[in-house]
């Protein structure tokens, strides 16, 4: 199969670029304090590398050569022929025509850099090995918040195919890091924390499943011992690819390396590094002569803050981008839980006047909509209004939720296709398949191959065929299944995984270039891909199809360590949770929305005129402080008690904090909780009040209403908070 690698990067838009002689400081030094990566270049060899957490001002790279001349170089492409053991950052070999062996050669490359240049945020390191018909451009830049990135580029300037099995991106880390973090899970239980001691060798992530997956590593952190939300120094990788990756740890011993010229053995010391990039399949990467593949940018962010600190530079990053929401996130209402695929004009206008009555500004028609969809074993990939369902099409739908004052919204699941559709019927030689045989299903679904230009200009053409006759104002992407035997009969089966998320990409793009105005939300049965990639080009992520509020509690934690509040759907749901069928108060569902991009998915038809209030008081409660939630640091205290959670946001200006407090059961203990908010003024005097919609007196504290203090009292002391009743939540506003 020919190579489906993205073009060479285009490597003349710094700004004012200098060549590089000495120790090279690359940082977004603008921040408080951000991550530093510091590149030492050597004759003959690629540049040995530092990175780290670095303050504004007065680290001099200079200072860090003598500094780090006990320690093991490193480079961000460690190669095997300088005697590197561990995993090889770059994996691959030469297919020969015609001479034996016929595969195998150039598998060791050391690349000899010809140039580097810099303009101090970012560098650009250009190396070749002659010999083995290669050349490498490596990019790393400082980006807005703080954080690192980086990408190779390979090209082949040999006359025979290169195979390409990884390229990864590897930074070091320093030797008082002995704690790993990361993430797995599954639908409806997404980005659960798992956590351990780093010892030798390797700890590999692969995702493999086509997309980035529910048990996505999703941030790999390696931190001091004992690091947590606020304290300790952390490092955290993430590969922005939404398709198959690898996230690795790994920490070497000792070895020997006799010098050149005879000198004695030389023992290098151990090392522990960090890192990812993509996973290809077999032979995916293969590279005729000219041809190049470029990695998928690899950040880096680093913090002596704790998990906070990193997730600070993800989120600031994140609020940079172009396709960052520059509106104030609509409260919406998605009828998926109300009403499934039953769809009725008189019940989902009713649940329009309702939710228009309480505050909703988005209301979204999920599943169901189109020809054929009465349940999901049929219909996906026939994207036209089903008549017999909607007679006229979605105008009465559209125009009665518009006309109180909501926007209308869609949801699409472009990717997939069911057997049992007209589209499949007609083509089906469209998906995505392997050794000419049908995938087994899943969700009774398969999957298109959007590589081929026809089934994107198909998807193209009905999707905007939707969006051009009706007012619609967002639109719900979802992705229902993983990607099993990911390979294209253009190409006889050959795999196809890379070429697939491109070409995802490249779709998504064309429909947002045609209408900009509308808003883009990612699902993929729940969380199922959420990535810096896909956030490039989206503006809000569900992270889980559960939506039971104290599961939720944790899933929205978790992924807040890449993702900021205003991105994250967060929605109230029925009493009775759809998917664990436990009962769940109110004001905790609320609670649990409130620090998210607020919605409701619950039958509101059959609420109660008491609880129609309450969500109305929760839903003023979040407009009133949504800008706070949606610009300000995420902050999540440690507790010695797992059954009280404490979180919030602090304004940049440190005018302002809107805190909660969480029992999510039983108290271990009866001592009061010190709630104690960091990023504050210290100088500054402010009021905590209990502000939370229907709160009894005294429920938190008599004191909690109208107390005052310092910014450095409420950081040092906290303010107590004594054991509440299990499922219940406060929310406390700090204002100075």
């Amino acid at each position: 199969m020919p190579a489906t690698s993205s073009p060479p990067p285009d490597l003349t838009a710094m700004r004012s670029v200098t060549p590089a002689n000495g120790p090279l400081l690359i940082a977004a030094l603008d921040p408080p304090a951000g991550t530093g990566l510091i590149l030492f270049p050597r004759p003959g060899s690629l540049p040995a590398v530092w990175a780290g957490p670095v303050p504004s001002a007065g680290l001099d790279p200079a200072d860090a050569v003598a500094l780090l001349a006990a320690a093991r170089p490193c480079t961000l492409l460690p190669e095997h022929g300088l005697g590197w053991f561990g995993r090889p950052a770059l994996s691959g070999y030469r297919l020969d025509a015609g001479s034996c062996p016929v595969a195998g050669r150039d598998w060791s490359p050391l690349f000899r850099p010809s140039g580097i240049e810099s303009d101090g945020r970012r560098a650009v390191v250009r190396a070749e090995d002659v010999a083995a018909g290669l050349r490498l451009v490596t990019e790393a830049e400082a980006v807005q918040g703080g954080a690192i990135r980086v990408r190779h580029t390979l090209e082949n300037t040999g006359a025979q195919p290169y195979v390409v099995d990884r390229l990864e991106v590897v930074f070091p880390l320093p030797a008082r890091v002995g704690e790993v973090l990361d993430f797995t899970g599954r639908q409806t239980a997404e980005r659960i924390p798992q956590r351990h001691q780093l010892g030798d060798g390797l700890w590999l992530r692969e995702g493999r499943r086509g997309h980035t997956g529910h048990d996505s590593a999703t941030v790999g952190v390696a931190g001091e011992p004992g690091f947590g939300f606020g304290h300790g120094e952390v490092y955290g990788v993430h590969v922005a690819w939404s398709g198959n990756t690898v996230h690795r740890v790994e920490r070497l011993p000792s070895s020997l390396l006799e010098l050149e010229g005879g000198e004695p053995h030389r023992l290098l010391p151990g090392l522990t590094t960090i890192g990812g990039g993509e996973l290809p399949l077999p032979g995916e990467i293969t590279l005729a002569q000219g041809e190049a593949y470029t990695t998928p940018w690899v950040f880096l962010a680093a913090s002596r803050n704790g998990l906070d600190g990193l997730a600070a530079q993800f989120h600031d990053y994140l609020r940079s981008l172009p396709a960052h929401p520059r509106t104030q996130r609509p409260v919406t209402l998605n009828v998926w839980e109300a009403v499934y695929f039953r769809h009725d004009f008189a019940t989902l206008a009713q649940l329009a006047d309702i939710a228009a009555g309480i505050g909703v500004e988005r209301y979204v028609l999920d599943d169901g909509w189109f020809t054929g969809r009465r349940s999901d074993r049929a219909g996906l990939g026939d994207w036209q209004v089903d008549e017999a369902v909607w007679p006229g099409g979605l105008h009465r739908l559209a125009d009665h939720v518009r006309a109180r004052g909501m926007q209308f919204g869609l949801w699409f699941e472009p990717e997939m296709v069911n057997p049992d559709s007209e589209l499949y019927r007609a083509h089906p030689d469209w998906i995505l398949s392997a050794g000419g045989r049908v995938p087994p299903l899943q969700r009774h679904q398969l999957v298109l191959d959007l590589t081929r230009p026809e089934v994107a200009d198909y998807l193209f053409g009905e999707i905007s065929a939707v969006l051009s006759q009706y007012p619609i104002s967002y639109v719900k992407w979802d992705c229902n299944r993983d990607v099993i035997d990911a390979g294209s009969g253009m190409h006889a089966g050959a795999p196809a995984a890379h070429a697939q998320v491109l070409a995802v990409y490249a779709l998504m793009d064309r429909l947002r270039q045609q209408y900009p105005d509308v808003e883009w939300e990612a699902c993929a049965a729940g969380g199922g891909r959420i990535d810096l990639a896909i956030l490039e080009r989206f503006q809000r992520v569900w992270p889980s199809d559960m939506t039971d509020a104290q599961a939720r509690q944790s899933i929205q934690r978790w992924t807040a360590q890449l993702v900021p509040p205003e991105y994250l759907g967060a929605h109230v749901s029925a009493p009775f949770s759809h998917q664990t069928g436990r009962y769940m108060p109110l004001s905790l569902r609320c609670a649990t929305a409130l620090f998210g991009h607020m919605g409701i998915e619950w039958d509101i038809t059959q609420a109660s005129s008491e609880e129609l209030d309450q969500l109305a008081a929760w839903i003023e409660l979040h407009k009133a402080h949504r800008d706070l939630i949606h610009s300000g640091r995420v902050v999540r205290l440690d507790t010695g008690d797992d059954t009280a959670w404490m979180h919030g946001v602090v304004a940049a200006d440190q005018s302002t904090a809107l805190m909660c407090y969480v029992q999510l059961d039983v108290p271990r203990h009866d001592q009061a909780v010190a709630m104690r908010i960091p990023g504050l003024d210290p100088a500054r005097r402010y009021q905590a009040t209990d502000v939370t919609p229907g709160h009894e007196a005294g429920l938190v504290n008599d004191l909690a209403s109208g107390v005052e203090a310092s910014g450095a009292a409420l950081a040092e002391i906290g303010l107590a908070i004594p054991p509440q009743r299990p499922l219940t939540a406060a929310i406390i506003l700090i204002q100075g």
